[in-house]
């Protein structure tokens, strides 16, 4: 069964093609309820919508494009435009409605531009400051709100519970029941009178009743978790300039008029105008399709809501919020058209097909020997012409357990399980700091055979400081006042006020003032951490800013490792000064100078190179992160549109950053080692430092390899085949060299790869690797955009409970289709053979109906929402080629199976001996006890699936409430059923000795299925 689901029914846990989703759809054919089995597939065709609406976007895009270009050619004869503005518009205060501001940035119309007076003239019409944003005034922001709308896009309404039900009733089984217990209503009250006639058909009514909503409460608070889910994924903030403060806020609080910080990494939150910024390129793939950066600059300003900053950092004014962007009508699409099904959920899906057409095949056998009996009885006693209204009833009997035989044959809830279990974990996992985006990862997650993490911030905690310096060739420990001061005083002047200037204006970070009026460094902890070195140093962020005139900024680089920037002083006529800062080697070495202690700038010989080499390897042996610093003066003029040049460059100093491993660490590698899932350190900070902060969590052992990416880059194909394996760490890698690294684990070694990421740069390692888990401070909107799980901490020890997690869904899936199986298997052979053999069934539709609840829904709920334990970890992962329904299952279906049906057979044959039954309701007696005893048998199998190969079922099984309610609620219902119930579900009173008969039935089938566990296989 396991190589033909492979073969047929697989699909990919990652960007998995259309046509492999339709195929599955179309071998599962004729399904019981469509509506509930398809609910978490993908809805292809508005998939379909999305992808026709970005073509439509990029020829509107492409068209607009050429339109302002070719406007600049003419934009001298503009001539004034006839727009007028609407009187409500006018009334609150604004002097460009909405609809104007969309077709201006939307159709980048130039014209319509530089007739409202350029980016300030619209920001004038807004009433709103470039510099200090929006006033904080409530009344005006609701006007505003009300007039230009919110950055809200269009959301399908969530379903309520009668929505549910009401799917839950489109069963095709369930309606051919309903139709049977209509037909019974009718006949037997004709026949016996109101109410005994009526008591088969209520009894199947009540039935599909119960099963209805017992269905439609557990599909509801699935679609309730999963909203829940949704409305945190949907959570992402972005700096924002109000009533002259910088402050983090919600991208769906924006409005036209707002001040809005991008930086690399960003999505643009709506469609806005470019103010200010240095080479800033724009990614409008999503939007568009069109894989090409976009350039936006003071020509063309013109940016768009849902496209990513891929370069440069900028500030916008949003003109254009929610569904009246391209992006928000793109959204809302794309929202209807869910989640791509997991792998397990296909598989699942194919196992109920294959199922489902067998049972239908032994149903329809059912049905024909019970019918021939009944007919044969008739043509023996000759009274085949005649038939009476008992006989139809009997006849109709015979159909509903033929049905019901359906109904528990195909085990509908499989796939449905694999969602249940999913919506538990990613709910749970919430709490536990991990966001999830894709469900197939949860699954995904649990096969994982390695992690490629991050150093910084994943490992360590993010909280850096400067605690190690070597500035003009002396080497200082900072980290106190008393020693910032003596630093300070002995410092030249000249080489201070370098410093000063190279820290405050060659920065990604600022300096602001809190509405509280405290100081805040905004930016990456790197550059808090130099910002704050600079502060501690008696230096003035805004009096440094304005001393100079910034030419160009070029943010920090992951493929370059450094940033620049060439500012213009005015106090010595004009001059201009380039600034360098980042990874220490790569900057020292486009140094040709250096300033020594006395303030001079020398040429960088030998001894002060090796000088500056070995202080750099020392600082980075203690595990400090390593930044250089250095200036050029610029000869010859510079444009913004120029490069910042690359050499030439005088060395100002060098500074250790400590950044501590997280607590805990060590011990979370421990554990993904025991469990066998290989850690690997990928990144772009010196290979000492990599190495001192490997060996202290545990992940560089004696026998591992740590290289260079720029070694790593030079190696041959069969060089890294040797090669891959031994890699522990990986320094200075590129985003290229994780990608390379990533894919060969996967494609040439199949390896299970999980990847941390957080910068823009990884978004295709993130985009390739398995699992791909993107930082939730540190990160960047395209990096999570990019993952599979957000890991909201920014900890690697969350990222081992994503693991433990993601095992535990697919053992539990496992337990619950063993569970399953085992019934189908029981319930089928049982009904069939006997009505093959006896010319009856001994389980009527009501309680086929009763068992298939507790095996579907019920059962669903008790195995499929078991928490993780830590003897997860310390099992060999799945890997990618590990077969879900394994030879232990099997073992343990067949075998339980076996049990079940013979002990169910020797009541058939010689129960009424066995209990000494007589008189006319002897057989209504001995069915109560085969069906007492056959869900008996169901409740200790469920407790014995708890664990597939431990003998111990019982360890932590009071902890999972959810299991313990869902037992003693089958029990007790089991009971009512029984005693109370008999009319309705053809069943009577049972003595105190047959209850204990059935309830030991039922038990020893738990020593069976240990003994069962010591057989290998």
């Amino acid at each position: 069964m396991e190589s033909f689901l492979d073969d047929t029914f697989d699909v990919k846990a990652k960007h998995a093609p259309d046509e492999a989703l339709e195929k599955w759809r179309k071998l599962c054919g004729v399904v019981k309820n469509p509506k509930r089995r398809f609910r978490f597939t993908a809805n292809i065709s508005k998939r379909s919508e999305a992808a026709a609406m970005r073509r439509t976007n990029q020829e509107k895009l492409r068209i607009a494009v050429l339109v302002s270009k070719a406007a600049f050619q003419f934009i001298s004869s503009v001539s004034p435009s006839d727009y007028t503005v609407p009187p409500e518009v006018k009334a609150a205060g604004f002097d460009i409605c909405a609809d104007e501001l969309g077709s201006i940035v939307e159709g980048h119309d130039v014209k319509k531009l530089r007739f409202h007076g350029g980016v300030n003239g619209i920001a004038q019409k807004l009433c709103t400051s470039t510099n200090d944003g929006l006033p904080k005034d409530a009344d005006a922001l609701n006007r505003r709100q009300e007039l230009f709308g919110i950055n809200k896009f269009a959301e399908s309404e969530s379903k309520s519970f009668w929505v549910f039900v009401w799917e839950a009733l489109h069963d095709m089984t369930l309606m051919i029941l309903a139709v049977c217990a209509f037909v019974s209503l009718i006949v037997g009250i004709a026949t016996e009178g109101w109410p005994k006639g009526a008591h088969d058909g209520l009894g199947i009514v009540a039935s599909i009743m119960l099963v209805v909503f017992v269905t439609a409460t557990s599909d509801y608070r699935q679609s309730l978790q999963f909203k829940d889910l949704d409305k945190e994924k949907k959570k992402i903030s972005i700096q924002v300039t109000r009533n002259g403060f910088r402050q983090k806020m919600s991208i769906y609080e924006l409005l036209p008029g707002d001040i809005v910080h991008l930086a690399i990494g960003d999505q643009v939150p709506a469609d806005g105008l470019f103010v200010s910024g240095f080479s800033v390129l724009i990614d409008e793939s999503s939007l568009t399709g069109e894989s090409e950066p976009v350039m936006v600059g003071a020509e063309t300003p013109f940016l768009l809501s849902g496209t990513k900053v891929q370069d440069g950092s900028c500030k916008m004014l949003i003109t254009t919020v929610g569904m009246r962007t391209q992006w928000g009508k793109l959204m809302a699409t794309l929202s209807e058209g869910g989640d791509d099904e997991t792998p397990l959920q296909v598989k699942l899906n194919g196992v109920a097909t294959i199922i489902g057409k067998i049972g239908l095949f032994f149903a329809v056998i059912t049905f024909a020997v019970l019918v021939q009996g009944l007919v044969v009885r008739k043509w023996k006693d000759g009274s085949h012409v005649d038939w009476s209204a008992e006989e139809a009833m009997e006849m109709l009997e015979y159909f509903a357990i033929a049905v019901t035989i359906v109904v528990v044959a195909v085990p509908e809830g499989l796939p449905l399980a694999v969602t249940l279990s999913l919506a538990f974990a990613m709910k749970k996992m919430m709490n536990d700091k991990a966001l999830v985006r894709h469900l197939a990862a949860c699954e995904t997650m649990g096969s994982a055979t390695t992690i490629c993490s991050d150093k910084t911030g994943t490992l360590t905690t993010n909280h850096m400081t400067v605690v190690k310096s070597c500035i003009c060739m002396s080497v200082r420990e900072v980290g106190n006042p008393s020693k910032f001061a003596n630093m300070k005083s002995e410092l030249h002047d000249s080489a201070l006020k370098l410093l000063l200037q190279s820290i405050f204006n060659n920065t990604g970070g600022e300096v602001v003032m809190s509405k509280e009026g405290k100081r805040e460094i905004l930016g990456t902890p790197t550059e808090a951490a130099i910002l704050e070195f600079g502060l501690s140093l008696g230096g003035d962020f805004q009096a440094e800013r304005e001393a100079v005139k910034l030419v160009k900024l070029e943010p920090f680089n992951s493929t370059k490792k450094r940033m620049g920037a060439v500012v213009e002083l005015p106090v010595d006529g004009g001059r201009l000064r380039a600034h360098s800062k980042g990874a220490s080697e790569i900057v020292l070495a486009s140094c040709e100078k250096v300033i020594n202690s006395k303030g001079e700038v020398v040429a960088l010989d030998d001894s002060s190179l090796k000088f500056l080499q070995a202080t750099i390897d020392q600082f980075a042996s203690e595990a400090l992160r390593t930044l250089c610093l250095a200036y050029k003066e610029v000869q010859g003029g510079f444009s913004p549109n120029d490069l910042i040049p690359e050499s030439g460059y005088t060395c100002i100093g060098i500074v250790g950053i400590k950044d501590p491993v997280r607590p805990g660490v060590k011990e979370s590698v421990a554990v993904c080692h025991a469990a066998g899932i290989a850690v690997r350190m990928v990144t772009g900070d010196n290979i000492n430092t990599a190495k001192a902060i490997a060996r202290e969590c545990g992940i560089l052992t004696s026998d591992g390899v740590a290289i260079e990416g720029p070694v790593f880059r030079e190696k041959s194909q069969a060089e890294l085949l040797e090669l891959i394996p031994k890699i522990q760490v990986m320094a200075r890698s590129s985003p290229l060299d994780k990608h390379t690294l990533v894919k060969h684990l996967r494609t040439t070694f199949d390896d299970v790869v999980a990847v941390t990421g957080d910068g823009t740069n990884d978004a295709p390692a993130l985009h390739e690797a398995d699992i791909g888990l993107a930082m939730g401070i540190a990160g960047t909107e395209v990096a999570k955009e990019s993952a599979d799980v957000i890991i909201l901490d920014d900890n690697f020890s969350t990222i081992v409970t994503v693991a433990k997690w993601g095992r535990s869904v697919y053992i539990n899936i496992q337990k619950f289709v063993q569970f399953q199986l085992t019934v189908n298997v029981v319930a089928l052979v049982v009904n069939f053979s006997s009505a093959c053999m006896t010319g009856s069934a001994p389980l009527t539709a009501v309680q086929l109906l009763w068992v298939n609840m507790i095996m579907d829904t019920l059962g669903a709920l008790a195995l499929a929402t078991e928490p993780p334990n830590n003897a997860l970890m310390k099992r060999p992962p799945v890997g990618r080629k590990g077969h879900f329904i394994t030879n232990v299952m099997w073992r343990n279906i067949l075998g339980q199976s076996f049990y079940q049906f013979l002990i169910i057979w020797k009541l058939q044959a010689s129960g009424k001996s066995m209990f000494e039954l007589e008189g006319s309701d002897s057989d209504l007696v001995l069915n109560t006890i085969i069906f007492n005893s056959f869900v008996f048998c169901q409740v200790f199998n469920e407790i014995s699936s708890r664990e597939m190969e431990s003998i111990n079922v019982f360890k932590g099984m009071l902890n999972n409430y959810v299991f313990v309610m869902v037992l003693v609620a089958t029990v007790a219902f089991q009971i009512i059923i029984i005693e109370f119930l008999g009319t309705f579900a053809n069943t009577t009173h049972l003595t105190s000795h047959q209850w204990g008969a059935c309830v030991l039935i039922g038990f020893i089938g738990m020593p069976i299925a240990a003994i069962l566990k010591l057989v290998p296989v």
